[in-house]
């Protein structure tokens, strides 16, 4: 993220006034039933947010109590100062001693179609033993170890191995590559890492284990490697260096004394992937990010006992961090991983997960929700998904005609829907819908959480009107938020803190509407300038994928002489919808019909697919490049499928 122009304004000119209540069956039993309640809990969180996150920190164990609840020196915050207590503990040891051990803990689904169940107990048994061998093998508390696996429960015991003995993980997707890996090893002085022979996607073999001796190639620091057995392919072991999961663990006892961490300890680093430049080491501590992540999973998914919650985001991501582990399992919830691809080895793959092993809340991406849009109901109409009671959105703005996709033929009309906004930086969600109460509109992240001081502001740090597009800011400490870039304090300050004095600035512009409604508009890195008017990359999309020709559309500025930009669109079509010149000038006349003839594109170019990373986010900075030069220069680290860029390359005829 870089800071955005002082001169930066921005509009908002797409409206959408559909309106969804809580359904009457879902509101009856959920944790906030009432607006009434609603409001007493969020004007409390907000006038006394230090006595209300206590509150809610009574509810976890600590091994010793808080000297304050907040220490705030702006930019730099210390939650819980004084506590001591372990992350690994509250997501286990306290939900076996209240009697839960035999319920299942993680639900797994590999790729080719193996399933296991592993209960709170065996999983306390693994992460013992785990942690066990990494204190064989050296690891101490403060060491920085990292992770590099496919999605198995392996991956989860490796995390909360590493927070049972206080050794910061600092877990890299496995779909990164070889410079990925050696890059952020070296940034966290890590000298072990935890990787598997392979991981099983889209049918094929993903070479986890190669991939990581080729880092050890260029990275000398690497010092002990841990390899997992997932696919039973060669791989080459190096003696001293390389350690089988199996072996080190088959005499570890199962038990291991939980480390007694400072509430204010690391607990896990994570790397943005960054669009430009070195990735940043994103900091998260133990204590606050507890509380934060385990009430947000609570209130936001209304999580109760008998549920089968899923989110179907890889842990090598901050949303997997968040909601596939510690929240989840913190409120001793049975949490489902799956390892693969969501379209093999057909587009029907999670609505049979779904209905093989009776999901009750589900939560994804808006990309994964556009794609199988594009593909047609057909796959998910065959399919029984009544088990589901929730779902849910997250990683960048939903469009409504996405969003009602999704309430109609995944809900079918009788679920509720969280839209949520919050970043790798934030550790929790910050802005949604709680749903036994809050009414939703296709599109809006809806209200802050409780206790979050979002607000949109100017470039003068005051607070835009309703419907004025603005910087999306959080005014106050929240407990999961960052605590540095590793290594870094003056990028943390600079990047974050600098552009409106004392406020944490997130890099996205959004309006808020005249219900205090949240509407993101996209990261303003993206905005573009047309003939004076500030254009956030969402709305126009939005008012692209409102045609029903359209699945998926991304935006994006190119130098313009008179306009000074002009408007590329890239769009994706629905499954047996042809591209044709005629529908290319209709969809033209569509958004100047929903936004404004300012907001035309100059050019609408259809493609099959769009450049996405690896966690589904379209990388709109390729394909500026693209239309500006009909070359990719860029780094594409982070690119999910590179034969895209190549189709994108040759325009098609106007």
């Amino acid at each position: 993220m870089t800071n955005p122009q002082p001169h930066t304004e921005l509009e908002s000119h797409l409206k959408e006034t559909r309106r969804f209540a809580p359904p009457a069956d879902f509101a009856a039993q959920a944790h906030v039933r009432t607006q009434a309640e609603y409001d007493a809990l969020h004007r409390r969180a907000l006038d006394d947010p230090e006595g209300f996150w206590e509150e809610v920190a009574a509810g976890l164990h600590w091994f010793r109590k808080w000297d304050r609840v907040l220490e705030w020196n702006p930019p730099n915050a210390r939650w819980f100062a004084g506590a001591r207590t372990n992350l690994s503990y509250n997501c286990l040891d306290r939900h076996v001693a209240a009697g839960l051990g035999d319920k299942t803990a993680i639900l797994f689904e590999g790729e080719p179609g193996d399933v296991r169940r592993v209960t709170f107990r065996e999983l306390l048994d693994e992460v013992c033993r785990f942690a066990n061998a990494l204190r064989g093998l050296g690891v101490k508390k403060g060491d920085r170890v990292t992770i590099y696996m496919p999605m198995t429960p392996e991956l989860a015991v490796a995390v909360l191995a590493c927070a049972r003995i206080g050794a910061p993980h600092s877990v890299i997707f496995g779909g990164f590559s070889v410079q990925a890996i050696a890059d952020r090893v070296e940034d966290a002085q890590s000298n072990v890492v935890i990787t598997a022979d392979g991981g099983y996607r889209r049918g094929h073999v993903v070479p986890l284990k190669a991939n990581v001796d080729e880092a050890c190639e260029r990275c000398e620091r690497i010092r002990t490697v841990v390899v997992f057995q997932r696919c039973k392919c060669d791989v080459a072991m190096k003696p001293g260096r390389d350690h089988w999961w199996h072996e080190l663990t088959a005499g570890a006892p199962a038990t291991c004394e939980p480390e007694h961490c400072e509430a204010e300890d690391m607990l896990f680093l994570l790397y943005t992937s960054g669009t430009t430049g070195k990735p940043k080491g994103i900091m998260h501590t133990t204590g606050g990010y507890m509380v934060h992540t385990n009430y947000t999973a609570r209130m936001i998914f209304d999580l109760k006992p008998d549920d089968v919650y899923w989110c179907s985001a890889d842990v090598g991501w901050v949303t997997g961090h968040s909601y596939v582990i510690y929240g989840i399992l913190s409120n001793g919830v049975t949490t489902l991983m799956y390892e693969g691809a969501p379209n093999h080895p057909g587009w029907d793959r999670f609505w049979d997960i779904i209905e093989r092993h009776k999901v009750t809340k589900f939560y994804t991406a808006p990309t994964a929700i556009r794609a199988f849009m594009r593909e047609g109901r057909q796959h998910a109409d065959r399919h029984d998904l009544s088990s589901l009671k929730l779902l849910g959105t997250v990683g960048e703005p939903i469009n409504p005609e996405a969003w009602l996709w999704y309430h109609e033929v995944i809900g079918r009309g009788r679920c509720p829907i969280v839209d949520t906004w919050w970043q790798t930086e934030t550790g929790g969600i910050m802005i949604t819908p709680i749903p036994g109460v809050i009414h939703t509109k296709p599109g809006s992240a809806t209200r802050p959480f409780f206790g979050i001081d979002a607000a949109i502001l100017n470039k003068n740090g005051v607070e835009q009107p309703p419907n004025a597009g603005g910087f999306l800011c959080i005014r106050k400490p929240w407990p999961g938020m960052l605590r540095g870039v590793y290594g870094d304090p003056e990028r943390f300050r600079r990047q974050y803190w600098s552009e409106i004095d004392g406020v944490y600035f997130a890099g996205d512009s959004a309006r808020r509407d005249e219900d205090g409604y949240f509407w993101i508009m996209g990261r303003v890195d993206d905005m573009i300038k047309v003939a004076g008017h500030g254009l956030g990359t969402m709305e126009v999309e939005s008012a692209l994928v409102s045609h029903s020709a359209v699945a998926e559309a991304a935006v994006v500025g190119v130098p313009h002489e008179i306009k000074g930009n002009a408007i590329v669109a890239f769009v994706t079509l629905r499954s047996g919808i042809e591209p044709t010149p005629a529908l290319r000038q209709e969809l033209m006349n569509h958004v100047t019909h929903t936004m404004g003839a300012f907001a035309r594109p100059e050019q609408i170019r259809f493609t099959q697919s769009l450049p996405k990373t690896r966690s589904g986010k379209i990388m709109r900075r390729l394909l500026k490049e693209v239309a500006t030069s009909g070359e990719v220069k860029g780094d594409t680290t982070t690119l999910e499928d590179f034969g895209v860029l190549v189709k994108l390359a040759q325009k098609d005829e106007e």
